[in-house]
């Protein structure tokens, strides 16, 4: 009875962080949009934004439909297997809708507020992150306390976790596709051919680049982290109950989560920015050091709950340190994506020194430093993982994981920041506010494009210590003790899992590109036959490339959803269970590798091309400046598209190899 009032109370957290998402909610409301030509723009992104949420939505419902049929005959227990499946994915669309229809609303709020003053738009713009990342939270642990409170088997939490990667599969694959089709398009004929500025309202495809902001990098980047969070505290709870029964292996890592939300919540309290002068520089520090703020509390908070938690509960430190040095890892990984990608240091800034002697340098600057960004998260995570299993076993990686994510709902908020402020910059200049209005919203754009390469580098780093949970957690289900290397189909299983990254990235790069072809030949067709468009008398026709950027998003995003979820379960119909674990690690290697690598190179680039844009090295149109954009246009796809979606292929083939483990096993046994 106990243990059922303590999982009711971290219900409540929930709730309490939903309240929180309201009371932002309400503050986000009721600043005032601002003249009529912003609130036209603003019109304009949210209901292209909208539109594609919508009709990728559609898709995903036809895909759940047939998911729920295989899972509800050949999944034990049947059919409320499938019927969880379910319920993850409608929770987790449903964050990722809350999020994004939260930014769309504040971004022409926060370059309204950036009029008054550059803290009232920061408050606005992070408020806006905040309800993504609280929503995540906050849905995400009442989903899975929901269905241990009704059913009480942890193992069904699985099926719930496996429902909202489907959801972020496709929302980061889609949205992704979407949003760098129209961004490359914007800048190949916008920036280096016509050298018009970015964001500039004449150019065809520049509301299109904005809803990519929000379908992309919000609910994308927010449906990412939503399968991150449950699955790293479902693969705890089933862990947990081999290790501490039933009662605190289910209680522990749900009562660790609950305190998650409530010090993020505490944290984000703490993001108070405080008036400066209308300085760049010195804006762009204090919009760094107020949200970090919340990040130290947060951490410190979570370190204190952390330990009383685990203290009171099941009186086993070494558990409290498993969850620590995931916690630690996270917060170095961070630290190192930051020195690689910020153009405060020396990487960024020796990509943009290379531009000035042509593309073919910056290119060659740019991808050897992403191949040398991968060696810290790596060395930390092995750390991570070996340290963890020493504390606590398997059930101490997945503690680690946890750690990793437990201050999600902080983390989350900063991230999603970034594009609000992209979008508030982008208004400013498409409405002619001004230049003092167009340097404040730059100021905010120029931490959070710092920030969300943290956000990356943490999803993808998250991501590869919550994949080595679930080939924990596969070990444990299909009851395998270890694998083979000289068994031919173990072997065999690692050179498919190692090659799946590869074609994933190939098809979701593909997809930009060729979402982007179509893009600039439309452009390119608005600029030539519109009379008067390149001299600013009359508007461009916006939707049209909306249009065709999300038709190309939709298309090209189903055949990689296709392979990461049919390859696992061919491996393990056709080569035994024993394969599928080779499959698994071989499918960790290598697309966590090149996730760090592809996110870290497009930041770097992105980030040089600012350095540069900022005065450095000849300034805007200079031959450094032409080479760092098709510099940051190559890194477009890479960090946007393919790096962060293969975050998701290293855990979603885990689930899939977990869910169907059982009939691997069962087939073996006929």
């Amino acid at each position: 009875m106990d243990a059922l009032y303590i999982r009711a109370g971290i219900l409540l957290s929930g709730v309490l962080g939903l309240i929180f998402v309201g009371f932002l909610l309400r503050r986000i409301a009721g600043e005032d949009e601002g003249e009529p030509k912003i609130v036209e723009i603003a019109d304009a992104i949210r209901s292209g934004a909208r539109a594609f949420l919508v009709r990728e939505y559609r898709v995903l419902a036809i895909f759940t439909v047939a998911m729920f049929v295989v899972l509800a005959v050949f999944i034990e227990p049947r059919p409320l297997t499938a019927v969880i499946y379910v319920f993850g994915t409608l929770t987790s669309a449903l964050a990722g809708y809350i999020g994004m229809a939260s930014a769309t609303r504040a971004n022409a709020r926060t370059a309204n507020a950036t009029s008054r003053s550059w803290h009232a738009g920061l408050k606005i713009a992070f408020s806006a992150g905040a309800v993504m990342g609280f929503s995540v939270v906050s849905l995400g642990l009442l989903g899975v306390t929901a269905t241990i409170l009704l059913f009480g088997d942890p193992y069904l939490t699985l099926s719930y976790a496996f429902g909202a990667s489907s959801v972020a599969l496709f929302l980061r694959v889609g949205g992704g596709i979407y949003t760098k089709s129209a961004d490359v398009g914007a800048d190949l004929v916008g920036k280096v051919e016509q050298s018009i500025p970015e964001d500039d309202p004449r150019n065809p495809a520049v509301v299109a680049d904005n809803v990519g902001d929000n379908v992309g990098d919000i609910a994308g980047m927010g449906s990412d982290l939503y399968e991150s969070y449950v699955s790293a505290v479902a693969a705890a709870m089933v862990l947990g109950v081999a290790v501490l029964g039933q009662d605190h292996g289910i209680t522990v890592p749900l009562m660790l989560a609950g305190a998650g939300v409530i010090v993020s919540i505490v944290g984000a309290l703490m993001v108070r920015p405080k008036p400066v002068a209308d300085d760049f520089e010195k804006e762009v520090e204090g919009a760094r050091k107020t949200m970090n703020a919340g990040v130290h509390v947060s951490n410190v908070l979570m370190i204190a709950s952390s330990f009383a938690i685990i203290r009171l509960t099941i009186n086993d430190l070494a558990v409290f340190w498993a969850l620590v040095t995931g916690l630690v890892a996270g917060y170095l990984i961070s630290v190192a994506t930051q020195y690689y990608t910020s153009a405060d240091h020396r990487p960024a800034q020796a990509i943009a020194r290379a531009s000035e002697n042509g593309t073919a340098l910056n290119i060659m600057e740019g991808f050897g430093n992403g191949m040398m960004s991968a060696g810290i998260p790596v060395l930390l995570v092995m750390l991570a993982t070996v340290v963890s299993y020493a504390f606590a076993g398997l059930f101490g990686i997945a503690v680690a994981a946890m750690g990793m994510l437990i201050n999600l709902g902080m983390v989350l908020s900063m991230d999603c920041f970034g594009p609000i402020a992209d979008n508030a910059a982008g208004i400013a200049e498409m409405t002619e506010m001004g230049d003092e209005v167009r340097e404040r919203c730059e100021a905010l754009d120029a931490v959070g494009n710092t920030t969300a390469a943290l956000g990356k580098g943490f999803a993808v780093a998250s991501g590869g210590l919550a994949a080595m949970a679930w080939i924990a957690t596969y070990f444990e289900v299909t009851g395998i003790q270890s694998a083979d290397l000289l068994d031919v189909g173990v072997i065999a299983g690692v050179l498919v899992g190692g090659m799946l990254p590869f074609v994933f990235s190939a098809l979701a790069i593909g997809g930009v590109a060729a979402g982007a072809f179509d893009v600039v030949g439309e452009v390119r067709r608005q600029f030539q036959e519109v009379s008067g468009l390149l001299e600013g008398e009359v508007k461009p026709d916006y939707v049209r490339c909306v249009d065709i950027a999300t038709k190309r998003g939709l298309r090209a995003m189903v055949l990689p959803g296709l392979i990461v979820i049919v390859a696992p379960v061919v491996v393990g119909f056709t080569l035994g269970p024993q394969a599928v674990t080779g499959l698994l690690v071989g499918a960790l290697v290598t697309g966590f590798l090149l996730a760090v690598m592809m996110a870290n190179a497009g930041g770097a680039w992105d980030n040089a091309k600012k350095y540069i844009e900022a005065g450095a090295h000849g300034g805007k149109g200079g031959e450094a400046h032409k080479a760092s954009v098709i510099g940051d246009t190559i890194g477009d796809p890479f960090k946007d598209t393919a790096g962060p979606s293969l975050n998701i292929l290293i855990k979603l083939v885990g689930k899939v190899a977990v869910i169907f483990g059982p009939l691997f096993v069962a087939l073996i046994v006929l």
